[in-house]
């Protein structure tokens, strides 16, 4: 599997918490071995992001994704909910 960040994911990222940003990686880790882990809690996106997955980072935190090809996957933003709008 190879993971593609955007870059709208990388400022966000950027301007994160380091607890936050370290908690994300440990994630992704989780992530790169199953990418529905139920730790992740990966769940499909409604409305104008029917096409995206999030998975979440802690309890308010998200990223969300989408697969673009059988091992490719694109990190696309990450965030609270605001990430959502």
């Amino acid at each position: 599997m190879r993971i593609y960040y955007s870059s709208k994911f990388a400022s966000e990222y950027k301007k994160l918490l380091k607890s936050i940003k370290i908690l994300a990686e440990e994630k992704e880790r989780i992530f790169r071995q199953d990418p529905f882990d139920s730790r992740l809690n990966t769940h499909k996106l409604h409305g104008r992001l029917k096409e995206y997955w999030a998975f979440s980072v802690g309890s308010k935190y998200r990223i969300i994704f989408e697969f673009a090809e059988s091992d490719i996957i694109w990190f696309h933003s990450i965030g609270d909910h605001s990430v959502y709008q």
